[in-house]
């Protein structure tokens, strides 16, 4: 198989994305993540993704996020796909990419502008000018929602360098749309939501999906994934079931638990890294915590 060939394969399976661990005094303290990148590996999971939102990329410097791709890239050592995550301004995406492309990444994942005057073409060319900058890398576009229409997403899936869509809007009819759209391309449609929203993406054509909780439990992800493949969708219900209570957990306080569930979990199972930063909530709330544990004693990962 290429490259590319992996690649495209690994992204129809689970792109986990990666905690960034830091110390007592808050600096990013890479050996911490060696281990749950092992275990990730070892369970199964498909690609990894450095500096994703579960990597806490708004609350990274420039330095650190490609201190971040370098030690994912070390850590991997080539056994799976690293994806890259970039973006901000049009300068700190480029000089990521070019830093993506020099670390070993096999690709970029482009996160949606958050910039308030974020125009559909204007998004068209940032996204042209990353990946002049990558040297070639393959490109996801990260879509946190479809405003910028079906139009102008098309218009990206056909830019040569882009290979996959993180999808990550609850509408799953708009996807179905996008997908009808680019039948003639061999476009990974990758469902951005976690494990929860991945049986609808599924069942409009989407395969694969994004995870925070490969980082604390990830034979539950790959379990998932293996239950959707075998449109198992009883079985892959009961196992997201399971798992609901943590992702609604992650989804307190305006969605601003999302990243300290993990790391407080990483914590209980004994592989800490560290507090998150502000403006995510730390420490979580006693009632949380206490709900947490009892979620992890009852999945025997913790006694």
């Amino acid at each position: 198989m290429t490259v590319t060939t992996t690649l495209r394969a690994a992204l129809d399976g689970i792109s986990g994305i990666l905690v960034t661990p830091f110390d007592a005094q808050d600096q990013i303290d890479g050996p911490r993540l060696k281990s749950i990148v092992d275990h990730a590996i070892d369970a199964g999971v498909h690609a990894l993704v450095a500096n994703g939102n579960t990597g806490e990329f708004y609350g990274l410097s420039l330095a650190e996020a490609k201190d971040m791709a370098q030690i994912a890239a070390a850590h991997i050592d080539g056994r799976v796909p690293l994806i890259a995550g970039v973006g901000r301004s049009i300068g700190d995406a480029c000089d990521l990419a070019k830093n993506a492309k020099e670390v070993g990444a096999s690709a970029l994942m482009i996160h949606q502008p958050p910039d308030p005057f974020s125009a559909p073409r204007g998004f068209i060319d940032y996204v042209k000018r990353v990946g002049a900058a990558s040297g070639g890398l393959p490109l996801i576009l990260y879509l946190r929602n479809e405003a910028i229409g079906l139009a102008a997403i098309e218009e990206l899936c056909r830019l040569p360098q882009v290979i996959g869509v993180k999808w990550a809007s609850p509408t799953p009819m708009v996807l179905a749309e996008a997908i009808r759209r680019t039948a003639d391309l061999d476009i990974a449609w990758v469902g951005g939501l976690a494990e929860t929203w991945a049986p609808p993406f599924y069942a409009v054509g989407a395969r694969g999906f994004t995870s925070g909780l490969i980082n604390v439990f990830p034979a539950r992800s790959v379990a998932i994934h293996n239950a959707l493949e075998a449109s198992d969708y009883a079985t892959a219900r009961t196992l997201i079931n399971d798992m609901l209570p943590f992702e609604e957990l992650r989804a307190e306080e305006n969605n601003g638990t999302n990243v300290t569930v993990v790391k407080t979990a990483l914590q209980m199972i004994g592989h800490d890294c560290g507090a998150t930063r502000p403006p995510s909530a730390w420490p979580l709330t006693a009632k949380a915590k206490t709900h947490l544990n009892d979620l992890l004693v009852g999945w025997e990962l913790v006694p």
